[in-house]
């Protein structure tokens, strides 16, 4: 019998859409027809790649690409019932191709940072692409956030899009044949639900996630320093200045990362070593049960009375608040995206973790099967 392994990640983002061919269509009311839709979106590598646009009975929309399986908008009522895209993503793929850091995207094989690119297993050291200085970061240099995942909408009265992918045996450095399958669905109750599902025919590290960048005032002008954070957390995994952990396990009360009770994202930055400043902080989940889901972070905006709350069964939560962004992104309306405007709640297994051993396993090997189902739901307070 086939062993189970959970494992891995996720997150949530979308974007445009102008005439769409219809995939499947479920009318709620006259106003607003639920489904998923489909258009020939635009070219990378001289290949096709598409849009999908996910609509809800109460006409949220998330809108998800087959090119990196990356969320590119997700519009939402604020407390006004104004609609606005509370993810960071651009209106075409091309401007994805540049030095865009994972917005929005599928990441693997394996989330966060591996050290120096280098990992051994049964015996055999194994080196990947280093993309992040001398570390190994997010899948490489073509990860899963680079390639064209084959798509096929699914067609039942809730809407959804199965992604599957496989990354072949060398692929980046990593052992083994991995076929991946992710399928986002969008609820009635405003719910972006992502299930990741993985084999293998060697054994191989495997940590998969979404990469999206939140704001939840739905304008990237405005910085996120005010949005009210709250991570189910009492222990965080420390890092040296190249991010990488140092092993340890510590307690976050007495420090900037007890995020334990609602507090302003901002408040405790300057506390926070680190150049540029600013969370990017892998916190261990108190609910670390992964046959369920458990809330492992919630995030409020008090303007637009918009709350994201992040279910999952990982372990752990990657927290990263923009630090990188500097500017030099611009908006399709032609903004700067600047530091600290957008924030990533990435759901995954410890980083560097095949070089930790009193971390979680992270190995999937033949005959088991990689689960995971992270959940990203809004709503409004008023």
């Amino acid at each position: 019998m086939k062993k189970r392994i959970i494992l891995t990640t996720l997150s949530g983002i979308l974007i445009v859409g102008s005439i769409f061919t219809s995939c499947m269509t479920k009318t709620s009311n006259d106003a607003t027809k639920a489904g998923i839709t489909k258009i020939k979106w635009d070219k990378v590598d001289s290949t096709d790649v598409d849009l999908y646009t996910l609509t809800n009975k109460e006409g949220v929309q998330v809108q998800i690409s087959n090119y990196g399986g990356k969320v590119t908008s997700w519009k939402t009522p604020d407390k006004d019932g104004k609609m606005g895209n509370i993810v960071l993503g651009f209106g075409s793929a091309t401007k994805y191709t540049a030095k865009v850091p994972y917005f929005g995207a599928l990441i693997g094989r394996y989330g966060n940072r591996i050290a120096k690119g280098k990992f051994t297993l049964d015996g055999k050291t194994y080196t990947l692409a280093t993309n992040d200085h001398t570390n190994h970061l997010h899948g490489g240099v073509k990860g899963f956030d680079k390639v064209i995942w084959t798509a096929e909408p699914v067609t039942d009265s809730i809407p959804s899009l199965t992604l599957t992918y496989l990354s072949k045996d060398g692929e980046e450095g990593y052992p083994g044949n991995l076929k991946v399958t992710v399928k986002y669905t969008l609820t009635d109750e405003d719910e972006l639900k992502i299930d990741y599902n993985a084999t293998t025919d060697k054994a191989t590290p495997i940590n998969l996630t979404n990469h999206s960048y939140f704001n939840l005032s739905a304008d990237p002008t405005n910085t996120i320093i005010d949005e009210e954070i709250q991570i189910n957390a009492d222990h965080y995994t420390p890092v040296g200045a190249d991010l990488i952990p140092t092993g340890e396990v510590k307690a976050v009360k007495g420090t900037a990362f007890d995020l334990t009770k609602p507090i302003k994202i901002g408040t405790h930055f300057s506390e926070i070593k680190g150049d540029p400043i600013g969370y990017d902080h892998n916190f261990v989940l108190n609910d670390s049960d992964s046959t369920k889901l458990h809330q492992a972070a919630v995030v409020y905006d008090s303007f637009t009375g918009r709350q994201l709350e992040v279910l999952t069964t990982q372990p752990a939560i990657q927290f990263y608040t923009g630090n990188f962004l500097d500017g030099t992104l611009i908006t399709d309306d032609g903004k700067p995206i600047k530091q600290h405007t957008a924030f990533c709640l990435e759901t995954q297994h410890y980083p560097d973790s095949p070089n930790q051993p009193k971390f979680p396993n992270t190995i999937l090997r033949p005959g088991q099967t990689f689960t995971s189902t992270t959940v990203y739901k809004v709503s409004v307070r008023k």
